[in-house]
């Protein structure tokens, strides 16, 4: 079974509404699916070093045991920590799938992966078996 590490801002409704459905798409599939959303530490020691150290290596250690990241991408300025764990990703050899959701995108983050789709339906579509590659036609700056 592959395992997932999925890459997303939780920020918002909007974004929380798009990764919920995300993470339907992805458990139906049978894939073993790791959302640093449902793995988060208490909120009330946000701003203790010790939380932010537990988050990032918690999540970093999800990444290193993960087969494939998707990455929730909802524009250009995204959010950093969704940047940031793509490209640990793309440097330590894991496939990329981008789920390109805003209408601004940046080349580093479509280059670096390894297939972008447009929509959950393509998602919901895409054979995490075979790994298709699948380049990004829209415009990139």
């Amino acid at each position: 079974m592959k395992k997932i590490y999925i890459a997303a801002p939780f920020f918002n409704d909007k974004e929380t509404d798009i990764l919920l459905k995300v993470e339907k798409v992805l458990d139906a599939k049978g894939l073993d699916v790791f959302s640093p959303r449902q793995h988060q530490f208490e909120k009330d020691n946000a701003e203790k070093s010790e939380w932010s150290l537990k988050t990032f290596t918690s999540d970093k250690n999800a990444i290193d045991g993960c087969d494939i990241v998707v990455m929730l991408y909802h524009g250009n300025y995204s959010d950093s920590g969704t940047a940031w764990e793509c490209g640990y990703a793309y440097a330590t050899n894991k496939p990329v799938i981008v789920l390109q959701l805003g209408e601004s995108s940046n080349l580093m983050v479509h280059e670096g992966s390894h297939a972008n789709l447009s929509n959950l339906e393509e998602l919901d579509n895409y054979d995490f078996e075979k790994m298709p590659k699948i380049r990004f036609s829209g415009k990139m700056f």
